[in-house]
């Protein structure tokens, strides 16, 4: 039992939008794991990040993913920070796993500047760059597929994806 594709990548990459319509397109269900998280946890990551920290979410990511991973025929899209996990990069070996990759200047354009996303705090943009230059070789270590997404439309991209799943 796997998904059909798990979608990973940086905050602006597109994995949510891109994954709602993958699913539409193969008539399978979306599943996030910061929506699962979220739900479990009964509040806004931002929230969990200020009330309990960053090692206690990682945690409830980790357990999110491996739920997820165990689910049949869906499309998964990851947090940006999954990927940090040892145990979950090593879960993601043997699926289908897209990186989408972004430039700093269009995540910044995608993210805004006045969002709640607890690790993009302060200066956005540098917070972004680091994040993703920190981040950028495990996507890359994951995935069977990388496709950027600067200016291509959500359709596009899923248009990429599928012709690799075929």
């Amino acid at each position: 039992m796997s998904p059909v594709v798990v979608l990973v990548g940086p905050p602006g990459s597109g994995k949510s939008t891109v994954a709602a319509l993958l699913s539409e397109r193969l008539g399978v269900r979306h599943r996030d794991t910061d929506t699962d998280i979220e739900a479990e946890a009964g509040k806004p990551i931002s929230d969990i990040f200020v009330d309990e920290g960053e090692p206690h979410f990682r945690k409830l990511e980790r357990s999110a993913i491996v739920t997820a991973l165990q689910a049949d025929g869906e499309v998964l899209s990851l947090g940006g920070g999954a990927i940090l996990d040892a145990g979950t990069r090593a879960d993601l070996a043997g699926q289908h796993v897209v990186f989408l990759d972004v430039s700093l200047g269009e995540a910044v354009k995608r993210v805004g500047l006045g969002v709640a996303r607890p690790l993009l705090l302060g200066n956005v943009r540098t917070q972004l760059r680091n994040l993703m230059e920190a981040r950028r070789p495990l996507y890359a270590e994951v995935a069977k597929q990388t496709v950027v997404t600067d200016d291509k439309t959500p359709d596009q991209i899923a248009d990429e994806i599928q012709e690799q799943l075929a």
